[in-house]
């Protein structure tokens, strides 16, 4: 009755009810948003695939310097063509403590995952190379496995070696085979080289954290930090590359014949 009769103790009161079910509704929408998070991390992902397929990098011009012998050219010279697509996946398995580390993905040939397709991280950063396929499943050679070997380079001086991981430290790797000649620092960033199919030229591989000189060689030894966090990995995509098949074709009839 106090609250119904008087002005003052029913704005107090409402007041108070208020506070109390605004304190309710947002602990209820932060409750219904974590929920949710899934849904919308899934939906992320989609989209950044979608994006990634529209990318300059993954479509070429076809070569047209080479004599036709025919009157009709079947594609225009201006036609771009696909060459890199992105599928996604989600990592369901993945090691960071043994020598020899290994990432599974869901989704293996029913997703048109193929062994040697490279895998990078949501933001584009390179991961390792599928080397084992199943219907449903994929495994992927990390970059922290010390039998893994990728050609990289350097961002400014464009010298190229090989990266590899000495089994010590996850998310620190090696940079080797790089001359003395070239110019170095702490900071500088190390790309793909684009010599293999399975990555373009180009992509995050890490950032420069020492240089050493050796003393045996005339090369630096380069520590980099990787671009992709090891620790924290949830979705990948992998990269399929058009020609790498034609590619590997006539590599392993070459290897046949020595």
């Amino acid at each position: 009755m106090i609250v119904h009769y008087s002005n003052y103790h029913h704005a107090a009161f409402g007041n108070l009810t208020n506070q109390l079910t605004g304190k309710v509704n947002t602990q209820y929408s932060r409750v219904d948003n974590y929920f949710h998070l899934k849904r919308t991390n899934d939906s992320l992902v989609k989209a950044n695939e979608a994006l990634y397929n529209k990318l300059k990098i993954d479509f070429e011009l076809p070569d047209t310097t080479s004599k036709s012998v025919i009157d009709t050219i079947r594609i225009d010279s201006l036609l771009q063509y696909r060459k890199y697509t992105y599928r996604y996946a989600r990592v369901v398995s993945n090691s960071i403590a043994a020598q020899n580390n290994f990432i599974v993905l869901s989704g293996g040939k029913k997703q048109l995952l193929r062994e040697g397709m490279g895998i990078v991280d949501i933001n584009n950063a390179v991961v390792g190379i599928i080397t084992e396929v199943t219907n449903d499943y994929a495994v992927v050679m990390s970059l922290l496995h010390k039998d893994s070997k990728l050609s990289g380079k350097l961002f400014k001086g464009g010298e190229t070696g090989t990266v590899n991981w000495d089994g010590k430290e996850p998310n620190i790797l090696t940079l080797s085979n790089i001359p003395k000649s070239a110019k170095v620092a702490k900071g500088d960033t190390i790309i793909t080289s684009g010599f293999s199919t399975a990555f373009p030229k180009g992509m995050m591989i890490g950032t420069v954290t020492a240089v050493y000189a050796e003393t045996s060689t005339s090369n630096f030894r380069i520590k980099f930090r990787t671009s992709a966090n090891f620790y924290n990995l949830q979705y990948v995509y992998a990269i399929d590359n058009a020609e790498q098949e034609p590619i590997n074709k006539i590599l392993d009839k070459i290897k046949q014949q020595h």
